[in-house]
């Protein structure tokens, strides 16, 4: 294990974070059907790391109560992110994580964030060490150069960082968040830092030793 991410994992620990650590993306299901029993009602986040590692595949495979928002909309959508509010486990990435063991994340509806904050009785994020950052600077320069411009051009969001690859704030002296973008479908909304957690070892990470994700 690379010192950094040995670092990041006991600075988690001591925040009241569980860290998990494992190889590959084949070892990472293995790893979850320990930490969430069959049968939980689980619901997810948007997220590349979840489907690369297949964890998208468990969550529809009636392994679990999956609350899937997928193909939903207006009320629907909203009834399933109430479900996941209340689930078991809410699975999820993360934009950053720094190595004195907080976690970064900007979220446009938010649910997201949402969850990660509070409701679910547990939240599983799954992690490329890839998004390992040094401090919280690093962090929010980490999505407005990578992790934003991505995710808009997935979406097909039409912002500026869509077509530019970086965050338009970046060309500016404006010390706002977002200065620049007015673009109705900027997913930069909620910017959330995750330090340490009064319920101990709700929020466990999966770091896996593979870039994956934004």
């Amino acid at each position: 294990m690379d010192e950094i991410v040995r670092k990041t994992m006991e600075n988690l620990n001591k925040n009241n974070m569980a860290a998990y650590y494992v190889e590959t993306k084949e070892e990472v299901v293995p790893l979850i059907k320990t930490l969430v029993p069959a049968g939980s009602v689980v619901a997810n986040g948007g997220s590349e790391s979840l489907k690369q590692c297949k964890v998208m595949e468990l969550l529809e495979s009636g392994y679990y109560d999956f609350a899937d928002r997928r193909g939903l909309e207006g009320e629907d959508v909203r009834n399933i992110y109430i479900k996941a509010f209340a689930s078991d486990a809410f699975f999820c990435s993360s934009n950053a994580v720094t190595e004195n063991g907080e976690f970064y994340n900007v979220d446009g509806n938010s649910n997201r964030v949402a969850c990660i904050v509070y409701g679910p009785r547990r939240v599983i994020m799954v992690v490329g060490v890839n998004k390992i950052v040094p401090d919280l600077e690093a962090a929010i320069k980490r999505v407005k150069e990578k992790a934003a411009p991505l995710n808009t051009q997935r979406l097909d969001c039409k912002t500026p960082c869509a077509k530019t690859g970086k965050c338009i704030s970046l060309l500016s002296e404006d010390s706002e968040m977002c200065a620049g973008c007015e673009s109705e479908t900027h997913i930069c909304c909620n910017y959330v830092v995750s330090a340490h957690q009064r319920h101990k070892n709700r929020i466990k990470v999966i770091f896996v030793n593979e870039e994956i994700g934004y």
